[in-house]
């Protein structure tokens, strides 16, 4: 089952239109480009590229599309982080190799929690 965050990236590539879009060219290995039209399915592969690519850039800054609340969170355990996270409540940073939780989503999606940030 798909998190809410890639239900929005999805909604937010199917609401945009390809002329909306500027054509890119990218380099992709042979093996690489088949096996990313396997993956895809019904979706085709560039539509799959588009939405890890959003997802990246969602990780990588303070998304509110990446957000859960706290009554998505089932279960949590301690954890290391072995690069630079962030919060999936609260946005904030978590740095590497500083102590953190890890969520079970009711999604069965793991992420990455500050200590503290399920207080409150």
């Amino acid at each position: 089952m798909a998190s809410l965050a890639q239900e929005d990236v999805r909604q937010m590539l199917n609401r945009t239109a390809t002329t909306d879009m500027e054509v890119t060219s990218i380099r992709l290995e042979r093996e690489l480009k088949e096996r990313l039209k396997e993956l895809a399915g019904n979706q085709g592969y560039q539509a799959l590229i588009r939405e890890v690519l959003w997802n990246y850039v969602h990780q990588k800054t303070d998304s509110p599309a990446l957000r859960c609340s706290r009554d998505q969170i089932r279960a949590t355990f301690g954890a290391i982080a072995q690069q630079e996270e962030r919060c999936r409540l609260t946005g904030d940073v978590i740095r590497a190799k500083e102590t953190m939780l890890l969520g079970l989503t009711t999604t069965g999606e793991l992420v990455p929690l500050r200590l503290g940030s399920l207080n409150g």
